[in-house]
């Protein structure tokens, strides 16, 4: 995983930041849409944990939530008003 780590520092600037998450999203919407229902019981290896593919995805999401809670946390610190908690003009 070093690898990973190490490409992550590389990126540069917001708009980097931005493309390469919805890139990285597209990707996780194409492989879920076309993934038969057969695929969601077989097993795979999560971490060295043996789950089926349906609880890796329930795991994705939940860790997509967290990530959300952290960004909605670091908003408030820093008195930054979200858009979907903006008033209506």
């Amino acid at each position: 995983m070093p690898e990973i780590f190490s490409a992550e520092a590389a990126v540069k600037g917001k708009a980097k930041t931005v493309a390469i998450m919805e890139q990285a999203f597209d990707a996780a919407r194409e492989l879920i849409r076309n993934m038969p229902d057969s695929d969601l019981e077989k097993p795979v290896d999560f971490f060295g944990r043996t789950i089926t593919t349906r609880g890796l995805l329930f795991s994705m999401g939940n860790h997509l939530h967290e990530h959300l809670g952290q960004a909605i946390a670091y908003a408030r610190v820093n008195q930054i008003v979200p858009p979907w908690s903006q008033k209506a003009k």
